[in-house]
């Protein structure tokens, strides 16, 4: 076998790491985004985060806004997953289940790297709406059903008084969503 073609260091530096690109885009991306916000986050910085060129970037996503929501989608639909997987399995009474939804955000919101988002994504919506659309239609709304879904199971077993789901689920992540702001 030659050995200058199995030594990585005289090979293309780029070689080696072609399979994991597509997961640190997106991760040196979110880091990127949430030091310095949507709009000062630029893709030559991201590109560098994550040991690519700005135009492998370009190869996996069409723009910017593009790379953006992959980056939510990255670190967000986990989380509705195990939250779904978890109403799926539970065996205790609603209040139980609610607060393990509830406690799940928090520990994603505020101990991770999570923890910047909310506050980027309410400091960039005025100036990129369609940003927030995307962000309360495929995120948002998910978590707003999950916790709804958890209460309504809750009222059907008479743990609780029946209310409004739908307020009820946004007083019940109002909390999360601030501390994680402040």
């Amino acid at each position: 076998m030659d050995k200058a073609a199995s030594d990585p260091r005289t090979g293309p530096r780029w070689r080696r790491r072609k399979e994991s690109r597509p997961s640190e885009n997106p991760t040196a991306a979110l880091d990127t985004f949430v030091e310095r916000g949507y709009e000062s986050a630029r893709l030559e910085d991201i590109a560098r985060r994550a040991g690519c060129t700005k135009g492998t970037i370009f190869l996996y996503y069409e723009s910017k806004a593009e790379l953006f929501k992959a980056v939510i989608r990255d670190v967000m639909v986990p989380l509705i997953h195990e939250a779904e997987q978890a109403i799926d399995e539970h065996q205790g009474t609603s209040r139980e289940l609610l607060e393990k939804l509830l406690r799940l955000r928090w520990e994603r919101s505020t101990v991770s790297r999570l923890s910047g988002l909310a506050k980027l994504l309410f400091a960039e919506t005025d100036r990129y709406p369609e940003l927030a659309r995307f962000y309360y239609d495929e995120i948002h709304e998910q978590n707003q059903k999950l916790i709804r879904r958890a209460f309504e199971q809750g009222v059907a077993h008479g743990e609780f008084r029946p209310l409004d789901s739908a307020s009820f689920a946004l007083v019940a992540i109002a909390p999360i969503l601030f501390a994680s702001i402040w």
